[in-house]
């Protein structure tokens, strides 16, 4: 295993590992994985392409033990503290994807929280945001 990853893997890391952690990957979360990467300027050099080998990648670590905290430290290596707060809203864009947040999900959001080193009223506001985004009548 690398002991690096790129800042687009980091980002991809982010948002399958929010999927894995509640043990139910859903089509629906990997579909709006493929969105975000094809459709945000953070993505506009990645070649997405390569999507599916990382989305295959980050979840052969997480299967090992201790693979979380490797996958949490590979992020936290990678992201620049100007994208920290993307890294987060990238992953609560998926959390929120299914209108159901998984304790899992919570617990996980709160450790990738702390690996940015983002302020507790910032994420909040991250996470009320994407709420209200998926919201029916």
């Amino acid at each position: 295993m690398d002991n690096t990853v790129s800042l687009h893997q980091a980002l991809i890391y982010s948002m399958v590992t929010i999927t894995a952690v509640d043990a139910k990957v859903g089509d629906l979360e990997l579909t709006r994985i493929g969105r975000l990467v094809q459709t945000l300027p953070v993505f506009n050099n990645f070649d997405p392409e390569r999507l599916t080998h990382i989305t295959q990648e980050c979840g052969e670590m997480l299967q090992v033990e201790g693979g979380l905290d490797a996958v949490l430290a590979l992020i936290g290596q990678a992201v620049p503290a100007t994208l920290s707060e993307t890294a987060y809203a990238l992953a609560v864009e998926i959390a929120v994807a299914d209108l159901n947040i998984a304790r899992e999900e919570i617990r996980f959001l709160a450790r990738l929280r702390d690996t940015l080193g983002l302020d507790k009223l910032v994420t909040s506001a991250i996470e009320r945001s994407a709420t209200a985004r998926y919201q029916s009548a």
